[in-house]
């Protein structure tokens, strides 16, 4: 697996790592990466790792097909979590068995996003699993089955609904400090 964009992380200064979940469009990135900067640790999108290494990821569905993005997913998650940091997941991460084992050993935060507040975000997506006439309704279906596999490896739930990511990420850091 090939080493994070350096331009998505910086150097972690601990071994700290703070992992984040959630469906498709919850602002796991755009959280993370503040997160990253508050804490001074490096951040980690699992999803760019993957591209970099093997490609775009509907190009990755389309050539390889899900299982095998699946596969990479849960080596780059596994990678990510070893060197530490904070590591955003890709949304579907969580339905596999190895890495919700994996998540059980460190601190996860589950980023929810409300049906109506995710419209906006996923509107121009070309993720592969929204592609077909109405990505809403195929984001409600996925974020409805992934649920409970995000309640299971959650440490704690942070709404992004209505609340600025820079607030969000200032509720994380507020947690994990108090975790120590």
């Amino acid at each position: 697996m090939s080493s994070p964009d350096p331009a998505e992380s910086t150097p972690s200064t601990t071994g700290d790592v703070l992992v984040l979940v959630g469906p498709m469009g919850a602002g796991k990135t755009s959280v993370g990466r503040r997160v990253a900067k508050a804490l001074g640790l490096r951040f980690v999108d699992t999803d760019k790792v993957i591209a970099a290494a093997h490609g775009a990821i509907p190009e990755i569905f389309a050539t390889h097909g899900e299982a095998q993005f699946r596969a990479w997913e849960a080596e780059a998650v596994a990678e990510a979590v070893t060197r530490g940091g904070v590591v955003s997941l890709g949304g579907g991460a969580v339905v596999t068995p190895a890495t919700r084992e994996l998540l059980r050993t460190v601190p996860v935060a589950h980023l929810t996003v409300s049906t109506e507040a995710v419209a906006a975000r996923i509107a121009d997506t070309t993720r592969p699993l929204l592609a077909g006439d109405d990505p809403v309704a195929a984001w409600s279906r996925i974020a409805d089955a992934r649920r409970d596999w995000y309640d299971e490896v959650a440490d704690e739930t942070f709404d992004t609904s209505r609340t600025p990511m820079q607030r969000v990420a200032e509720q994380v850091v507020n947690w994990m400090r108090g975790r120590e």
